[in-house]
This record gives structure tokens, C-alpha cells and sequence, in this order.
């Protein structure tokens, strides 16, 4: 059984890829049953050898180096493990330990059987990680080379296009594919067609071509059409990569000499009330389809030196507070599907969260600091593009101040307790210099300027009184939240618009969010997120696809499809 897999009196049926079972996606390498991972100075190795036998769900084997969720897990923990524990890598090598084969891409008979939901879910989370490692090399200097040692088909390829170069071998007889539409009536499904224009600048006829051929093309084609960067004949594929890894490593910011921190497991405790962590509790109301997160922030001081942050390691309050809401987000997404609104909540003392904030931007250059940065600019990223109502609820007792303001700033709607001027317990929100670019959206903007449609003159208001703690009728001025209910009418007004959201179509719900969450120029990562997420939903429920006679569900059966020839 795989170990992401919970078993006991937590499993259900089996007759379904998720059997009902809750994932958990915290795992180690010494657990990892698809992954070989090997640091060697600079370079870090990550050898794709995925055992068939060990699919996260019953009912399909992985073979050709297929994937399912399980294996993209350990993918996910890897890249962090050599983010935080490994400081000294400034290349990491995917490549596969299986001979002629790099990865046939995400298993089709796990597609196959799974419900739509399942579907949506593994392609997000997929897309995530991927993103992830363009994240890493953007902004820490983590560069990625795919040595593809093999033929690469599908989500293979997709896993190459994320990395900064691409080297294939020259064997004359493997091919890179992008199958997916004339094989299974779908799409690439982690950003394969975005990323072959859009990162790639692939021309668009010879990308028409591409990605409605199923046999793929051979090497020599490959690095013509600039599907890859970089060819070499067998002979001479160790010594390419090597030369290819060492070119990277000159453009990497990484430091020489620093040493790692553990990333200790995830403390977690699961019963029928939610999910709690030390610094993050998640509150199910099932009756209502709501989960309240509610984040603390530090309940002291933090380190304030590089030394004692570095000793603090991952229980210094910020990046374990983003492993843990990292951890919630993506166990709501996969193991809730119902939970269709999550109300967003902090607790804790303004003043000590921006003082955090300050130290996060005075040690800013530190390796680790950097880095726990990206975990919390990828984490509020995932929040971002999940399908969910993001509702924040600023009470008594709230700290929504610098980071922790990001939270609200990322919901769909905000609610601001008003209490008059002369009582005190009044809630306050405050910016940092952490709300002016540490955290950009999938658009590249900042949740400010996501706010305001990148109109600059509120977000100068708003930045001219950095630091200064705003009550409600201040922050509906500067347009920080949405509604400011006073204490006779807050509790009837939150209730009501919970259940007014409640009582909308979750389907119409995930349009409309993730067309207003994202303002101004699209990016290669909101196409990823919108255009794609948009058509594969789709394609998805589509019989040309997943009907009786479709093609993804008769994949391997040897009868032909039976499409609808209607265009739609």
C-alpha cells in the first residue's frame, strides 16, 4: 500500500481511483516508491523509477513510468527537500532511471477511472508543481535541466517544459509527444500547450502539427522545431549533461557553502470536528459546506539574526505556519469537495506579526529566508486558484497585519467588525512592506494591485500609511475590505451571506472566482490556470471523451471511439 494512502476505518470502497479514502501528502524520501533522489555538490538528481505496482489507488498499474497523484507527491517533497535541506544545489537533473523510456506521462487507465473531480484535482496540484520549479528558478536560483533519456509522451513532456533547458537523446528511435488530443479526445493537461508557445516559442503551425500527432517526433526534428534546447548521441549523453548541468549552475544565485535545515514532518491531527496544526485550525461545518482556516500568528517574538533563524529551522513561525496552511489547503481541495466556502480567519497581535515582517525583509538576501518566501508566495498562490469561495472574517481578536493581511486580500469577500471609535477590543488590519511585491499572484501582480485593477493612486494611499493600523472605517475608505457590519448586525450578516453563497452552483461559483481573481495582462501562468483549467473542465465531462464510447474511456480496450461529430 502506498503510504499516502490512509487505511483502517479511514478507507472506503476501492471500486474508485480515490475509494474515498483520504490523501495525505506529506511524505519523505525514505518512504518514496517512484523517486531516487542523489545530491552530488551542485547538482541534485531526481531519477524517475516509478513502480507499477505501487499506484496511490488500486485498480491500474504505472507502468512506462506513468504517474498518478502519489508520484507527483513525491515529486512536490523532493523539490522541497532540496529547496530547504540542500542549500548548496544550484541544478537539479530530472531525468529517468528506466532504460529508453524518460515518462509516458499521467497513467490513462488512472484517468480513466477516475470521477471528474479526481481529474480536475491531480491536474491542478500537477500544474502546481511544475509551476513551483519555474518559481524556484525565477526567484531563488534553483535552475532545472530535464536529461531525457528516453522516449517522453504526454505529461513527461509536460514535467521537461517546466525545467529551464531540455537535453534529449539522439537514439534515433525516442520520440517527445503530446498525444493527448489525437489518442484521448483531451488536452494536455499540466500546461503543455501554453508552455510550447509561450516558454518554448514553438511556431504555431508546426505546434498544430505536434500536438495532433501521436507518434511524436524524434530528436533531431525536436531541436529543430525547438521542442528541446540540446541533443546528444548515447555515447555522449552523460558527459552533455554534465556540460548542460555546469552552465546552469554558473547562472544560479544559490549559495556555495550553507547548510540545510530538516523538514521535520508536518504535525497534524485529523477528527470528524477538521484539521489542526500548531499555528493553522481548520473548523468544519458540514451542514453549512464551510471550513473556517484560522492562521495565529506568532505568539512571541522571532529570531531576529540569521544565526538563530537558521537554528530555529522549520519551526521558525513563518515557514512553519506556510508548510501548514500548504498542508490544510491541499487536504480540503482533495479530501472536501463539498466544502464549498472557506472563511478566513487570523488570531494574534498586530504588532508582533509586522515586527515578523520586519525581520523577513531585513534578512531578505538570506538563503533561508529567500526560501521561506517562496513557501509562502507559492502556498498564497495555491489559495489563489483554488475553487473555492474565499470569504475573510475580520473579528475581535484578528490579525490580518502584513503576511497575515495577504489572506484577506486574497478573498473573494471581506467583512470588517465596526465597533465605535471610544471601545476598545476593536479590530485593526495593517500593511507591511510584504503587501508591495514579496508575494505576486499567477498574473504577477501584487493582491494589491489585483485589488485595485493596477490603478496605482489607491494602492500610493494605502502604501503612504505603511505600518499604520487601520479600524474599519478607515479600511473601507482606503477599499481594504468589502463590508464593515457593526456588533448588532455582524453575526446576521456574515450568516446570511454564508448561506446565500452556500445556496449557488459550485460550477457557476468557480467561473465567475477565477474570472475576477486575476486583473490586467494574462501571464503563461493564468492561461495554465484559467484557459486550460477552463477547457479541460470541460473536455472532462465531454462523452467524446469519458462517454461509453469515448476515447479516454476505451483507451487500451481495442475499439475505436464513437465521437459526436457536433462543434460546440
Amino acid at each position: 500500500m502506498n503510504p499516502n494512502a490512509l487505511t483502517g476505518n479511514q478507507a472506503g470502497t476501492e471500486g474508485n481511483v480515490e475509494a474515498r479514502s483520504p490523501v495525505v501528502y506529506d511524505t519523505s524520501p525514505d518512504r518514496y516508491a517512484h523517486w531516487r533522489l542523489s545530491i552530488d555538490g551542485p547538482v541534485a538528481t531526481l531519477s524517475m523509477d516509478v513502480s507499477e505496482e505501487q499506484g496511490l489507488r488500486p485498480g491500474y498499474k504505472l507502468k512506462l513510468n506513468s504517474y498518478d497523484l502519489g508520484v507527483d507527491i513525491e515529486l512536490y517533497d523532493a523539490l522541497n527537500r532540496i529547496r530547504f535541506e540542500h542549500p548548496q544545489v544550484k541544478c537539479v537533473v530530472i531525468t529517468s532511471a528506466k532504460e529508453r523510456m524518460f515518462c509516458s506521462g499521467a497513467n490513462i487507465y488512472m484517468l480513466g477511472q477516475s470521477s471528474h473531480a479526481w481529474k480536475v484535482n491531480f491536474c491542478k496540484f500537477t500544474n502546481e508543481t511544475r509551476n513551483g520549479m519555474e518559481d524556484s528558478s525565477r526567484h531563488d536560483g534553483l535552475r532545472f535541466l530535464a536529461a531525457v533519456n528516453g522516449t517522453v509522451a504526454g505529461g513527461g513532456y509536460e514535467l521537461a517544459l517546466a525545467c529551464d533547458e531540455i537535453l534529449m537523446v539522439d537514439d534515433r528511435s525516442s520520440t517527445v509527444s503530446l498525444p493527448e488530443v489525437p489518442l484521448l479526445a483531451v488536452l494536455p493537461g499540466t500546461g503543455g500547450l501554453t508552455r510550447v508557445i509561450d516558454k518554448r516559442r514553438v511556431r504555431r503551425d508546426l505546434a498544430d502539427v505536434f500536438c495532433s500527432t501521436s507518434e511524436g517526433v524524434r530528436a533531431d526534428r525536436a531541436l529543430e522545431w525547438k521542442l528541446v534546447d540540446h541533443t546528444a548521441k548515447p555515447q555522449e549523453f552523460r558527459e552533455a549533461i554534465e556540460s548542460r548541468a555546469a552552465g546552469l549552475i554558473a547562472e544560479s544565485t544559490r549559495p556555495d557553502d550553507a547548510r540545510g535545515i530538516e523538514l521535520k514532518p508536518v504535525a497534524r491531527t485529523v477528527d470528524e470536528t477538521g484539521l489542526h496544526y500548531r499555528h493553522v485550525d481548520v473548523a468544519f461545518d458540514r451542514a453549512a459546506r464551510t471550513a473556517s482556516i484560522t492562521v495565529s500568528a506568532p505568539e512571541q517574538a522571532q529570531p531576529g539574526d540569521v544565526e538563530a533563524i537558521h537554528a530555529a529551522g522549520c519551526d521558525c513561525w513563518p515557514l512553519a505556519m506556510a508548510r501548514e496552511l500548504d498542508d490544510a489547503i491541499l487536504m480540503l481541495r482533495t479530501n472536501e469537495p463539498e466544502i464549498g466556502i472557506w472563511v478566513l480567519k487570523t488570531r494574534g497581535d498586530v504588532d508582533t506579526m509586522l515586527e515578523m515582517d520586519a525581520i523577513l525583509m531585513r534578512r531578505r538576501s538570506n538563503w533561508l529566508v529567500k526560501e521561506t518566501v517562496g513557501m509562502l508566495r507559492r502556498t498564497l498562490s495555491r489559495l489563489d486558484v483554488s475553487s473555492r469561495s474565499l470569504f475573510a472574517l475580520i473579528d475581535e481578536g484578528s490579525c490580518f497585519a502584513g503576511t497575515l493581511l495577504e489572506l484577506a486580500l486574497a478573498a473573494d469577500r471581506s467583512y470588517m467588525l465596526e465597533k465605535p471609535d471610544d471601545e476598545d477590543g476593536a479590530p485593526v488590519i495593517a500593511t507591511s512592506m510584504m503587501n508591495f511585491g514579496a508575494f505576486p499572484m499567477a498574473n504577477r501582480l501584487t493582491r494589491l494591485q489585483a485589488r485595485f485593477c493596477a490603478d496605482g493612486a489607491p494602492i500610493e494611499k494605502v502604501f503612504n500609511q505603511l505600518g499604520v493600523p487601520f479600524r474599519a472605517a478607515e479600511a473601507a475608505g482606503l477599499g481594504l475590505v468589502t463590508f464593515t457590519p457593526d456588533d448588532l448586525d455582524w453575526e446576521d450578516e456574515v450568516r446570511v451571506a454564508l448561506e446565500e453563497r452556500a445556496s449557488l452552483s459550485p460550477d457557476a461559483l468557480t467561473g465567475m472566482e477565477a474570472n475576477l481573481r486575476f486583473t490586467g495582462t494574462e501571464t503563461m501562468e493564468t492561461r495554465i490556470f484559467g484557459r486550460l483549467s477552463a477547457w479541460q473542465n470541460w473536455i472532462f465531462s465531454r462523452p467524446n471523451a469519458v462517454g461509453e464510447k469515448g476515447a479516454l474511456t476505451l483507451f487500451g480496450a481495442g475499439s475505436k471511439p464513437d465521437f459526436d461529430r457536433e462543434r460546440i
